[in-house]
């Protein structure tokens, strides 16, 4: 019976791996990994971006704006993160 060769992953250096230590390093948290991924390129399912606008008051834009830099982070990362826990109920 005739033995299938292990499928292999080049890398951008051209190096050569099989899927299994792919993902040995993957479950291992090892930077190596970014040879073999091509991160332009790279998608994550269900988190694709879709423009909403919303019109706030001007005093809610102020207090968001205060709240933003007080933690660092811009006006829309703020209310990212807000929407996120409130329908995570948190």
């Amino acid at each position: 019976m005739a033995q299938t060769k292990p499928e292999l992953l080049r890398g951008h250096d051209g190096r050569e791996i099989t899927v299994e230590e792919f993902d040995r390093l993957f479950d291992e948290g090892s930077d190596e990994i970014d040879n073999w991924i091509d991160w332009t390129t790279a998608r994550r399912p269900g988190q694709l971006a879709k423009r909403v606008n919303v019109d706030f008051p001007g005093w809610m834009v102020t207090r968001l704006d205060r709240e933003a830099k007080h933690r660092g982070v811009s006006r829309q990362a703020l209310i990212k993160m807000w929407l996120a826990d409130r329908l995570e109920g948190k």
